[in-house]
């Protein structure tokens, strides 16, 4: 996964459980692009402060998607759903059977993730 990607769906799945000084620096810094220094400026802290801060967030963020595996099930349900997009998109090359048979199939490992 794509490094940007992967750090706002951790954001977006565990950032409240971060403080609101944390999420400042790290919203800022990561998903607004802003560099260090017009970070540190703007708070009146170090550069390696904000650098220490948006390091220790990220870490603090992967491991409670170590523990929890929300992302990773948020994606793999997501593929999953794509996937049976595609089967509805192409029904005709199938028999109804055999795409009820694959759409169930997806949708039991679906059910399972959850």
């Amino acid at each position: 996964m794509e490094k940007i990607v992967e750090q706002t769906l951790l954001y977006d799945f565990y950032g409240e459980l971060l403080t609101e000084h944390q999420r400042r620096i790290y919203e800022d810094v990561v998903l607004n692009d802003y560099s260090l220094s017009e970070v540190a400026e703007d708070l009146e802290i170090s550069r390696q402060g904000v650098h220490d801060n948006v390091k220790r967030c990220g870490k603090i963020l992967q491991d409670y998607e170590d523990k929890l595996h929300l992302v990773e099930k948020f994606v793999s349900i997501k593929e999953k759903i794509h996937r049976i997009r595609e089967l509805t998109g192409h029904c005709e090359a199938m028999s109804k059977q055999e795409l009820v048979t694959e759409v169930e199939h997806i949708s039991q490992e679906i059910l399972e993730e959850l």
